[in-house]
């Protein structure tokens, strides 16, 4: 036997159909590469930093003017040069414009920004800009006064950063990438899995092609308003050469383009899908091409999703090496259900030759789907909420809820569609006889409308009447099948599915861009601490001390204020052991902190008066 190199729609040979095996297994190394590569910068961090303090605080009113403004957040942020401006009363920048300085301290996220010397009385307003860890840009502003309040013109922009025309853009983006990957991913799979003989149809074709174009564009749309979004807000700056180098420079920029790459390989896949698979009868030769594909787009598929759990919510935040792999295994869960689901509404209303046993096998695949997601939706919501009362005492929490609802409705739905798959498979031996006898009636009809032709006839003429036929017995099929009540009830609740899904996916995709729970909660919980450092009572210690000699038995009586992170007063009296003032030769003084290894620091204390 001799092995010949197979030509487009030729059946392939046994070294050609290794071929894409082994171009699957590099696909899947090259994928697992770079998901590697950015999954190794994936430390712990907290998702959608906050603002949870400041130095000075906010509204407070300090004698003199300090040397710096540091912010404290609750977890890993970016900072620009010039993320954090300092404006005086009248507008102008009161700080010096260097960069913010990293004071990171274990856990604590502290940044300062040195102010200039010679500030005046009044209020100051410090407003500030990051990207959080899971790439959701954040903005604020506070004030504080030196001496006393003042009027300020300082106006700051409404919209908070991420917002207007542009937030609104990248929003429709990141719904349409949501929504071309469930169809182009589903959509796939349907075929794969479900009906192969999909593949060859028009209407799936077009589906899963569409779902290709609506991810591709939506992709560089993303990747085109990353600057704007976390930046100006300015939508001018889409195409700044500078601001899209930038991006790249960033763990969401490296993502997209990933995404894009993948992309480029799932063309190639589907056009294989497409057009060999398609053409390609049963046989040892197609089962052979089928694990190819199967190969190639399970990496494709993963790598995809990926690119959302690296560069989001998965990727900061607690047990960040768990929840990546549980966000991707919830994205493709979801595109399994909701794309195949898509899939074969289309089957259903546009191709009248769909098997019984395709809809069997759906229905497995869609049941494995909802407890893959089951599983993973309980662990990303205790992680994102972490308490009970998250869940109706914040924003998030209340989107989680909806969602929830909404994916109760769906199950129920698809529980009912369930039962009409099976009322569909009990009958199916039955629809398949009455199709044979109504096949061979249309025929029969067709026998007797359209006359024999002459012996003479034109040879482009008998192609027409084949063709005529061909559609008349296709419509007549169509007319049958939509006319089995059991079929009409299916594509009823297939059609209200995904209804469903359409409002389940907006509501996701409005989770992405809305500040987990937990990190709301933390926020809160540091603000209120925050608040409530200043009125605690300074820190007093009298250790009694011994000497020996005259006078030297006594007491010394410290205070510390306001015993918190900032400027503090430490404060010394020695006192005699009846009470009254006493000088001493020497005081030394040191500080230290044993848990950081910091210290001893010495200080030499400054004396007030007698004994102080």
């Amino acid at each position: 036997m001799t092995a010949t190199v197979p030509h487009f729609g030729s059946a392939p040979s046994i070294p050609a159909l290794r071929r894409p095996l082994a171009a699957a297994a590099l696909l899947a190394a090259l994928v697992g590469t770079v998901l590697g590569l950015l999954l190794g910068g994936a430390g712990p961090a907290s998702a959608h930093a906050a603002l949870t303090g400041s130095d000075p605080k906010d509204g407070a009113v300090v004698a003199t003017a300090p040397q710096e403004i540091s912010l404290t957040f609750s977890g890993s942020v970016a900072l620009s040069d010039d993320s954090v401006r300092v404006l005086d009363p009248s507008g102008e920048r009161a700080d010096t414009g260097a960069a913010p300085r990293n004071l990171q301290c274990g856990s604590t996220m502290n940044y300062s920004v040195p102010l200039r010397t010679g500030l005046p009385d009044g209020t100051y307003t410090v407003a500030w800009q990051a990207i959080s860890a899971d790439s959701h840009p954040i903005s604020g502003a506070f004030t504080f006064s030196i001496g006393a309040p003042s009027g300020t013109t300082v106006a700051l922009p409404a919209d908070a950063a991420g917002g207007g025309l542009v937030g609104a853009l990248y929003g429709i983006a990141r719904y349409a990438a949501y929504a071309g990957f469930i169809l182009l991913a589903g959509g796939a799979a349907f075929i794969m899995a479900c009906w192969q003989r999909g593949a060859g149809t028009r209407p799936l074709q077009r589906l899963v092609i569409r779902g290709w174009m609506t991810l591709t564009v939506a992709t560089l749309a993303m990747l085109l308003l990353r600057y704007p979004y976390t930046g100006s807000g300015d939508l001018a700056d889409a195409f700044d050469l500078d601001g899209l180098k930038a991006v790249l420079d960033t763990r969401p920029g490296a993502a997209l383009v990933f995404r894009l790459l993948l992309l480029g390989a799932s063309a190639l896949f589907i056009a294989v899908l497409f057009g060999a698979f398609a053409k390609h009868e049963d046989g040892r030769e197609k089962k052979n091409l089928t694990v190819g594909l199967a190969i190639a787009g399970t990496v494709i598929a993963v790598g995809t999703a990926g690119t959302w759990a690296l560069a989001e919510y998965a990727s900061a935040g607690i047990q960040p090496g768990v929840a990546i792999p549980v966000d991707m295994l919830h994205l493709l869960a979801v595109a399994a259900w909701l794309g195949g689901l898509t899939a074969l509404l289309v089957a259903l209303y546009r191709t009248p030759d769909i098997e019984v046993s395709a809809l069997r096998r759906f229905s497995r695949v869609a049941f494995g789907s909802v407890l893959v997601l089951t599983a993973t939706g309980i662990y990303q919501s205790w992680r994102q909420t972490g308490t009970w009362s998250a869940l109706t005492g914040t924003t998030y929490g209340q989107l989680l809820l909806v969602k929830v609802g909404l994916v109760a409705v769906l199950v129920g739905i698809a529980w009912t569609s369930r039962r009409w798959t099976a009322r569909l498979v009990t009958s199916g031996a039955d629809a398949e006889r009455e199709e044979a006898g109504a096949e061979a009636e249309v025929e029969f009809e067709e026998a007797a409308l359209v006359p024999p032709p002459p012996a003479t006839e034109d040879p482009v003429r008998a192609a027409q009447l084949a063709r005529q036929r061909a559609a008349m017995a296709t419509v007549e099929k169509k007319r049958i099948r939509d006319a089995d009540p059991d079929r009409s009830g299916l594509r009823r609740f297939v059609l209200a599915e995904v209804g469903v899904a359409v409002a389940l996916l907006a509501v996701t995709t409005a989770l992405t861009s809305t500040e987990p729970a937990r990190a709301e909660k933390e926020a809160v919980r540091s603000s209120t601490a925050q608040t409530a450092l200043p009125a605690a009572r300074p820190v007093n210690l009298t250790p009694s001390f011994d000497t020996g000699g005259r006078d030297g038995r006594g007491t010394v009586r410290t205070e510390i204020d306001s015993a918190r992170t900032g400027t503090n007063e430490l404060h010394i009296w020695i006192d005699s052991t009846n009470g009254e003032a006493m000088d001493v030769p020497e005081v030394r003084l040191a500080f230290a902190l044993e848990s950081k290894d910091i210290g001893p620091l010495p200080v030499i204390p400054a004396q007030v008066t007698k004994g102080h």
